[in-house]
């Protein structure tokens, strides 16, 4: 089969698993997904997880297993991802930032702040979670929220910035 056989429809190449991603067993990665890793930032991802075309994911980073992360997911480095979890497309998980600097120059030292997906979490489309936030076992962001601090375990949170707007039961 030559390679153009290999692209879908928008020409996005079949996925090449690059040095330092460990991919578990019946894992999916779809066309056009890209993992920047390194020996001192690996990507781990465990067994049946499933990431969908477009996506973008720095290490270091673990996903769990029975993981399902949709189309043109943008997830950057010191994240864990528990088992079971459910992202939507276009989601940004985004652990970088910047200090607050003087008035010359506003975006001052850069930091980066760990985020912990629990399990069974479901994240809605368009969420935007940001860093130094973990997301409790059993808890629903609403598409369309920004996740600025961290939601207890199975709570619905949603908004900008995202607030619980009920608990659900385990």
């Amino acid at each position: 089969m030559d390679h153009k056989n290999k692209q879908d429809p928008a020409g996005r190449p079949a996925f090449r698993r690059p040095d330092f991603v460990t991919v578990g067993e019946h894992c999916r990665i779809g066309n056009g997904v890209t993992m920047s890793a390194t020996a001192n930032t690996p990507i781990e991802i465990g067994d049946r997880t499933r990431i969908l075309r477009g996506s973008e994911l720095l290490g270091p980073m673990q996903i769990g297993s029975r993981v399902f992360i949709n189309r043109d997911a943008y997830i950057r480095s010191r994240v864990r991802i528990g088992d079971g979890v459910s992202i939507g497309p276009f989601v940004k998980i985004i652990s970088d930032s910047h200090h607050m600097g003087d008035s010359s120059h506003r975006a001052g030292a850069g930091k980066t702040e760990d985020i912990v997906i629990e399990d069974g979490v479901w994240i809605g489309a368009s969420v935007v979670v940001l860093g130094g936030v973990t997301i409790g076992a059993g808890a629903v962001v609403a598409a369309g929220s920004v996740v600025v601090s961290s939601v207890p375990e199975n709570a619905v949170v949603a908004g900008i910035p995202a607030r619980v707007i009920r608990a659900i039961e385990g």
